[in-house]
């Protein structure tokens, strides 16, 4: 069954860093679902903006071309691409001097349309981008400011570019966008909890033993190499998908689904965390750096080999994280991201406490805890691991099974990309997934110190081989605690 899709107010899409990899890979192919989805009004139009001289017609091309680089052919509809390239054009402007604004703003004209103005750019030119926009008279009250993550790569340098953009539009215009939360079972895990009476009183310290999230990767570097080695694991995926993953799973439920509620709960946790510093990150963090080995059926260089000089940046963080309040007081949340590792999978596992007492006896076998897995990625489901008799004659012998709900499998579709979802929710200006700025700065105070804990220390950063699950110091983390993580298939 699908739900009826409602098309958005007439708006314009300017990107800009139109012409780059973002938009290219993400941004284009999901407007174009989007128009597929037919949830555009007219007259909404899109403009690639960047240094580049491109005509319109060289735009269109370049768009048509990410397309079909990037959208399945069965999904490429010829009638609704030819339309979606009509919507396109482009202006080539400078965000360093100002030159080329003055024709954005010819280009955009009088419209009374909604204004999105997505910076798929380096954060440097936040900034100067925002400043031009209000220079040039291009801010209206309808319009919205999209800023791609890093925010920031510190709390100082993160304070800096929300009081830079600040300066130009209101909180309510400024959308903070983590793709992680525009994921269908993220959205699914609030759903999970806040719409069924069977998991919400099992969801404290009395119940549950310990979570585990875990962002594992099988690239390495690809074409992010300078930015990556500025920023490191620990900036580039806990301060924002790892820990709003982290927020979702501990928040207490909010009074509605309006924006500020749940980023309200969300913050809440944040402030909540303990603080790691420099005496507990040896015993609560792991820092690590991938060496060669196999991945994807073939051999793959160390990070050093690929960056092209020693570098002591992190590929790969565990970490040990505990939240002070009534309902995790004694939880840990463990906590691991990482390139080139065994598996690509993003998935949250909350494991239940064990039964208090076995009445089977031996021969039933081991009794396992309860675990439920929220699949993110990829094939998104749910699965929830609970002990059965092992079927036939022969006595009472247990075993685990899981309870698997597969969306694939569940829904009839195709399911949109995050940032479809999210670009959809920029245009209504629904701010529900996107991260206020106050949640940003109270991430990167949790952050912080485990940055300045590391480079005081002077940690070097513990080697493993590609594709495998990281560090063994990793592993020693969690079963200090007489824990294991859980390892997908």
């Amino acid at each position: 069954m699908t739900s009826q899709i409602i098309p958005v107010d007439p708006f314009d899409f300017i990107i800009f860093g139109g012409t780059g990899d973002l938009s290219e890979r993400k941004l284009l192919p999901s407007l174009y679902h989007r128009q597929r989805g037919h949830q555009f009004s007219e007259p909404t139009r899109i403009i690639g903006t960047s240094r580049s001289k491109m005509t319109d017609e060289e735009f269109q091309d370049f768009a048509r071309q990410a397309i079909s680089d990037h959208v399945k052919p069965a999904d490429i509809d010829a009638a609704e691409l030819k339309t979606f390239l009509a919507r396109l054009s482009y202006v080539s402007a400078d965000a360093t001097t100002g030159a080329g604004f003055d024709q954005l703003k010819t280009a955009i004209g009088d419209s009374e349309c909604i204004r999105a103005f997505y910076l798929a750019v380096a954060p440097a030119l936040f900034g100067n981008i925002s400043h031009k926009l209000r220079e040039n008279g291009l801010i209206t009250p309808s319009s919205r400011i999209v800023l791609e993550k890093p925010i920031g790569r510190d709390l100082a340098s993160a304070r800096e570019l929300n009081d830079v953009v600040g300066d130009d539009f209101h909180e309510s215009q400024i959308f903070r966008i983590d793709h992680y939360l525009g994921k269908e079972t993220v959205q699914n895990l609030m759903a999970l909890r806040f719409a069924n009476a069977l998991y919400e009183p099992l969801w404290n310290s009395a119940n549950v033993d310990h979570v585990q999230i875990t962002v594992a990767e099988t690239v390495g570097l690809e074409d992010r190499v300078t930015y990556y080695d500025k920023a490191g694991a620990l900036r580039d995926m806990v301060q924002n998908h790892m820990l709003q993953l982290l927020c979702l799973v501990a928040m207490e439920a909010p009074s509605s689904m309006d924006a500020d509620a749940v980023r309200d709960e969300k913050l809440k946790v944040l402030r909540g965390l303990k603080r790691i510093n420099g005496n507990d990150a040896p015993k609560h963090t792991v820092r690590g750096q991938y060496r060669a080995g196999a991945s994807a059926g073939g051999p793959v260089k160390g990070y050093v080999e690929e960056f092209g000089k020693n570098s002591n940046t992190e590929t790969f963080v565990a970490l040990k994280a505990e939240i002070g309040n009534w309902r995790w007081a004694g939880v840990p949340f463990y906590l691991r991201t990482g390139k080139r590792l065994a598996t690509r999978v993003s998935e949250i596992v909350i494991e239940f406490k064990p039964i208090p007492h076995s009445i089977f006896g031996d021969s039933a076998g081991p009794i396992s805890a309860n675990q439920l897995v929220i699949r993110l990625q990829p094939d998104e489901g749910v699965k929830q691991f609970i002990m059965i008799k092992d079927p036939g004659p022969g006595g009472m012998r247990l075993r685990q099974i899981p309870l698997d709900m597969s969306f694939a499998q569940s829904f009839d579709g195709r399911a949109p990309d995050a940032y479809e979802r999210l670009i959809m929710d920029v245009i209504r200006g629904n701010q529900t997934l996107f991260m206020r700025r106050d949640e940003v700065e109270a991430a990167w105070k949790w952050i912080d110190p485990i940055q300045d804990a590391w480079e005081s220390a002077r940690q070097e950063a513990q080697a493993y081989t590609a594709g495998t699950w990281g560090p063994s110091a990793s592993i020693a983390l969690i079963e200090r605690d007489g824990r294991t993580w859980h390892e997908s298939n």
